[in-house]
């Protein structure tokens, strides 16, 4: 047979020295180099609070140096999958538990930070998804996945472990498929299909130099791994997170913080300090989108869009049969009804059903103008109240504000019944608030309510006119918008203590100079108690000369109101409720109130979400249910 030596060509004439570095990099994880953090995606000044008193956390552990070593413990462990870091005791808790497992919660905390594994948390995957262990259970076709532990209606050869992470019925790829994760579905004539789920790379693309770009890409074009911004080895630099608050300096994730020509990020191979990332270009579309046909098939969040011919997890209003003319083929999006927001889709999210694509009006297209409405605007059925007000009880309560009475305005509460913010009824179902008021768009909602028909933030037991109704369903609003709509698991009783405000027209713009109404149970900085509902009066100004004090940060979707000497305005607990204004004989919703840097601040404007800009999405989201 001969001599059972083979000759190997050298590696450095097979595939170069390079590569070969590389691949001994990540292999090796040479201390110094690759951080056992990189593994980590965190959320500083955050617990993870399981709501189950059976289910423990494991015990604080006092002993170790930093974040790093922390890491270094929960990395191996299959049964750790997240941990709480103590900074001031440089404490470690191990979790077997992420924020999308059951019976769980994000909370704010003063001292700890949250390290969650990337692999359990992350919508999109790395390479060919062998290591995803997020959540996705329907396929790409709209089919629910059948429970790995399950041998029918397909059986297959696959044991649930810990190692190979065949959890419950969610998308896997035990066996390396090149086309990502998939699983076995519960319809007996489709056996397995392909979830769908896309990489991170093609999750989020790159508009113009990708300064905003917050995508997942955490290697650089080259395939080095990139260095945490939160440490500085192998390479020491100037941009921490904490003193770059609005580059989004995720983790070790790929950005632009100092306007190249595109992403980048600080590598881990101590001789490469820095690379470009591989991202690939937005698409974009003219006008509103009715003529987009591109292949784009996800949200601006990175959710897959659910196939137009698919009933689950949404049943869709537009249909290829419906709507002919708009192409609605497979999973991309699309503009069927001409929202002004351009094109969108059904999504994957049985929370979210629908939402914009990850999109942009291209250059060369103007958008569409803001403009006022025609001068008779026709509202039925909303912004109607009879003013009252119980003179027994009254006290302050928004900042220089005054008791009165706004029935539209709604106090919501968390599980142990306490206020926390504020919100407006659009409709008998619907509330819209801001999104600061919640961890988490996907935070479980058991235990919350919306508390309606009072003017007192803790109304009497039998209260007349008390309204409580749980909240069935979370759905935040577009990105940049800041808001959130909230279904209740019933409709409300519309009466004098309880009634919708209008909704303005798409676009409009309140003139500079009209005085509009706040109103909300929130902080009162000393200037009266915590019992009553507080209203207060504010002149709108004009985005540009609202500008000159916020230095050109205020955009076309917020608008603003004159910083008066006295301090009068929104604070924390108020953060959610309206900014409503009296036009056409009806009481309108212009504003939402949010954080501000400053609550009631004199002679500072205060930045509201401007609602006007968002109501084409409101309408479809409460249209859609």
């Amino acid at each position: 047979m001969g001599p059972w030596w083979v000759t190997v060509q050298p590696p450095a004439r097979r595939m170069g020295w390079l590569p070969l570095l590389l691949l001994l990099t990540q292999c090796l994880g040479v201390p110094g180099q690759r951080s056992p953090l990189n593994d980590f995606q965190v959320f500083r000044g955050t617990e993870l609070q399981h709501l189950l008193h059976a289910v423990v956390p494991g015990p604080w552990q006092e002993d170790v140096a930093d974040a790093e070593e922390c890491a270094g413990r929960c990395g191996p462990l299959m049964d750790c999958r997240a941990f709480h870091y103590n900074v001031s005791s440089h404490g470690c808790q191990l979790l077997p538990w992420t924020q999308h497992s059951p019976h769980t919660r994000l909370r704010r905390s003063g001292r700890c930070d949250l390290f969650q594994k990337k692999d359990y948390i992350r919508t999109c995957i790395m390479n060919n998804g062998v290591g995803y262990r997020g959540t996705m259970a329907t396929t790409v076709g709209g089919l629910p996945c059948q429970a790995w532990s399950h041998k029918f209606p397909n059986d297959h050869k696959y044991t649930p472990t810990l190692r190979n992470g065949l959890e419950e019925n969610f998308c896997r790829n035990p066996d390396g498929d090149p086309g990502g994760p998939w699983c076995y579905t519960t319809d007996p004539a489709v056996r397995f299909q392909s979830c769908g789920i896309k990489s991170c790379r093609e999750a989020a693309c790159v508009w113009c130099n990708g300064e905003d770009y917050r995508g997942a890409v955490d290697r650089t074009e080259s395939g080095r791994e990139c260095q945490r911004w939160d440490l500085q080895h192998p390479h020491q630099h100037p941009f921490e997170p904490g003193k770059f608050l609005d580059q989004g300096l995720d983790d070790n994730y790929c950005r632009n913080p100092d306007g190249s020509e595109r992403p980048w990020c600080y590598t881990t191979d101590p001789q490469i300090e820095r690379e470009f990332c591989d991202l690939p270009r937005c698409d974009c579309y003219h006008g509103a989108g009715e003529q987009y046909r591109g292949k784009v098939s996800k949200t601006r969040k990175g959710v897959q869009c659910q196939r137009w011919s698919a009933e689950t997890p949404h049943k869709p209003q537009f249909t290829f049969t419906s709507e002919p003319h708009a192409q609605l083929e497979e999973n991309f999006c699309r503009n069927p009804d001409g929202d002004s927001h351009g094109p969108w889709c059904y999504t994957m999210d049985p929370g979210t059903p629908f939402d914009y694509c990850a999109l942009r009006r291209c250059a060369d297209d103007q958008p569409p103008s803001i403009l006022d409405p025609p001068d008779q605007v026709q509202f039925e059925k909303c912004g109607k109240r009879v003013d009252r007000l119980d003179q027994r009880r009254s006290k302050l309560r928004v900042v220089g504000g005054h008791p009165g009475n706004s029935p539209w305005t709604v106090s919501l509460r968390n599980r142990q019944g306490q206020h926390f913010c504020g919100g407006s009824l659009v409709k008998e179902q619907w509330i819209l608030t801001a999104r600061q008021c919640f961890s988490s768009c996907h935070m479980p909602l058991t235990g919350y309510e919306v508390w309606l028909g009072t003017l007192f933030q803790n109304p009497q037991h039998g209260e007349p006119g008390l309204q409580r109704v749980p909240v069935a369903k979370m759905v935040c609003g577009p990105s940049g918008s800041q808001l959130v709509l909230l279904k209740l698991e019933r409709s409300v009783t519309l009466n004098q203590r309880v009634a919708l405000i209008c909704l303005p027209p798409e676009w409009y713009v309140v003139p500079a100079g009209t005085k509009c109404e706040i109103a909300g149970w929130g902080e009162t900085k000393g200037t009266g108690n915590d019992t009553v509902l507080n209203v207060a009066w504010l002149n709108v100004i004009s985005n540009q000369e609202c500008n000159i004090k916020h230095r050109g940060r205020v955009r076309e979707s917020e608008m603003c109101t004159e910083g008066l000497l006295a301090p009068v305005g929104a604070c924390e607990g108020d953060y959610g409720g309206p900014l409503a204004c009296f036009t056409h004989n009806c009481w309108v919703l212009e504003g939402i109130i949010i954080p501000n840097r400053v609550c009631a601040r004199s002679r500072w404007p205060a930045v509201f979400t401007r609602v006007s800009v968002f109501v084409d999405w409101i309408h479809k989201v409460m249209r859609l249910g």
